[in-house]
């Protein structure tokens, strides 16, 4: 990642720090204040490109907000969740490579809203998990506060539901579903591909050495 250090060395200043925090606690005002004062405020945040061209420019940030925990309980704790990598994350990375992070899933939900009509934080989000998983895969954590599981099981089986949904979805949604990654593909796309390969290259001589020793 030498061209985020170099970014972090001319930019680092620029860091916002407790922005996880900040998001989280959005999050969670916007979903009380849906829930017990109006619901109608829910239909003013989401990211559209025909309300943006019309004026609504606002939606560019407050489609962040949009409550990823409305559902009950279960609702909670994946706010919570979120709250935990997100600071974990920031502690390892410091403010700035935070900031940069969140701005890049920003930037590439903003480019999917204007090509495909619309976008969700969805994907920002789930490049946090992504980001966290890559980071700490045996890390153990409670599968709805009770049943112990490694990081690395929830970034498979999200990662699965993701190349499920790539796989039936049409191109434009694909496009969507790729910038909305931008953060995490950014971070570690280069560590990503060369971890596919190696893997392949691995395979493919047990294999050889497999078939040489049979014969």
């Amino acid at each position: 990642m030498d061209w985020i250090d170099k970014l972090e060395r001319r930019w680092g200043r620029y860091g916002i720090p407790n922005l996880v925090n900040a998001l989280m606690i959005g999050q969670l005002a916007v979903g009380l204040f849906i829930l017990i004062v109006d619901w109608r405020v829910s239909l003013y945040l989401g990211l559209t490109r025909y309300e943006v061209l019309h004026g609504q420019i606002w939606r560019l940030v407050t489609f962040l907000f949009q409550p990823i925990w409305l559902g009950g309980f279960l609702g909670i704790l994946n706010l919570v969740f979120y709250f935990w990598i997100g600071n974990a994350l920031t502690r390892v990375w410091g403010d700035f490579r935070m900031t940069l992070f969140l701005a890049l899933g920003m930037l590439g939900a903003w480019v999917s809203c204007f090509l495909t009509g619309g976008a969700t934080a969805s994907a920002i989000f789930l490049s946090m998990l992504f980001a966290y998983t890559w980071l700490w895969p045996d890390q153990g954590v409670l599968l709805f506060g009770i049943i112990p599981f490694k990081m690395k099981y929830l970034g498979w089986f999200e990662l699965a539901v993701w190349a499920w949904n790539f796989i039936t979805a049409s191109n434009m949604t694909r496009l969507s579903m790729i910038l909305g990654l931008a953060g995490f593909l950014a971070f570690f796309g280069r560590e990503v591909f060369d971890w596919c390969r190696d893997t392949v290259t691995g395979y493919k001589r047990r294999r050889d050495w497999e078939n040489r020793n049979r014969r």
